[in-house]
């Protein structure tokens, strides 16, 4: 029998160890090749998933699996995303930094990386801080990941504009760089509370 050379959204999701929403960000932001059938199921080609698994080993065998851990900071503003990439960098040599400058790249990135910890902003252009995090926060194979979020919004505006799901960290700006620091784990798949 002669193997089809597509996929289901459902089987791409097993192949890539991601939830079938993930594979259905990836299909339509272009990061895997799909169409939809007459009757609008979506098909995923074949090689453009063993090319994301292709990917993802090289990536995987590019970075330290002893103590490395990686993190994706999602920031609009350069300037601050400088400042959270160099201190991790400074305090953790090994880390892998992923950056994104706003939610809608945060989520493929993320999707892509599946990060220990996330930085993440609030209000960012495209998809905000708040959309992104209530989408991450239903992708279980993100479970193990710590997200900080770091705005300049009072709690009060936080609150108003739907708060933040249990289990996220929330800093304001001036943000003190000690205690984010804290949140970082010593090595990759251990997380903080």
């Amino acid at each position: 029998m002669r193997r089809k050379d597509y996929l289901s959204t459902r089987e791409a999701a097993e192949a890539l160890g991601v939830a079938v929403s993930t594979v259905q960000l990836w299909a339509n932001n272009g990061l895997l090749q799909a169409w939809r059938t007459g009757g609008g199921h979506r098909r995923i080609t074949r090689g453009s998933v063993e090319a994301m698994l292709n990917r993802r080993q090289a990536d995987l065998g590019a970075a330290s699996t002893d103590t490395a851990f990686s993190v994706v900071i999602v920031e609009d503003d350069e300037q601050q995303m400088r400042l959270y990439s160099q201190h991790v960098q400074l305090h953790h040599r090994e880390a892998r930094i992923i950056t994104a400058r706003d939610g809608y790249e945060g989520l493929i990135k993320i999707g892509l990386h599946q990060p220990d910890v996330i930085i993440t902003d609030l209000v960012m252009p495209n998809i905000n801080g708040f959309q992104m995090i209530r989408l991450l926060k239903d992708m279980p194979e993100l479970a193990h990941c710590v997200i900080l979020v770091v705005t300049g919004l009072d709690g009060a505006e936080v609150e108003r504009r739907g708060g933040l799901p249990e289990g996220v960290h929330l800093f304001f700006k001036p943000v003190d760089l000690a205690e984010l620091q804290s949140f970082l784990p010593k090595q990759r798949g251990v997380g903080v509370a």
